[in-house]
């Protein structure tokens, strides 16, 4: 890459009522319109939900390259994210925060630390992440690869993932 700069590209264009198709060059065309509150359709992708999906997306793929970087041997890797939508004074609404909730299944125990340490860095080098206003939250679970019990269970309040698989 000769110089810093990307550039990316994408056009909407307006089909019917609160809603458009979403195009890029070479990409899947997406049905986009406004969520059912803001008189849009249900079963749509909104920029609401684009939004989400971004910041989940570059999360998950820039912990991957970390992880391939670093050696980090992962089983599976999920990011499930949630964003709240606000009315805030001197705006009509907003995204005021993206909490980021990734499971992560390490093939050996001895890489759970290492893992939380790429998951610090991720949380640190996910551009779209630092490129919005939203606050972002990251709320991890880090596991190791468990037989008989896959895909391993749910935390209960007061353990921790490292608590857990010490059992």
């Amino acid at each position: 890459m000769a110089e810093n700069k990307l550039s990316f590209t994408a056009n909407v264009v307006w089909t019917e009522g609160c809603g458009g198709e979403l195009e890029s060059r070479g990409l899947p065309t997406l049905g986009v319109a406004a969520p059912p509150e803001f008189h849009g359709r249900e079963n749509v992708w909104t920029p609401e939900h684009l939004y989400t999906g971004s910041v989940a997306s570059c999360f998950m793929l820039t912990l991957l390259a970390l992880a391939g970087r670093g050696g980090l041997d992962l089983v599976s890797l999920s990011v499930a994210a949630e964003s709240k939508l606000e009315r805030v004074e001197g705006a009509t609404h907003q995204i005021t925060e993206v909490v980021l909730k990734p499971t992560i299944v390490v093939r050996r125990r001895e890489d759970m630390e290492r893992a939380e340490a790429l998951l610090r860095k991720a949380e640190r080098a996910c551009f779209i992440a630092a490129s919005i206003k939203s606050r972002v939250i990251v709320q991890p679970q880090i596991f190791h690869r468990q037989t008989p019990a896959i895909p391993c269970p749910a935390l209960s309040g007061s353990e921790t993932p490292h608590d857990r698989n010490q059992l």
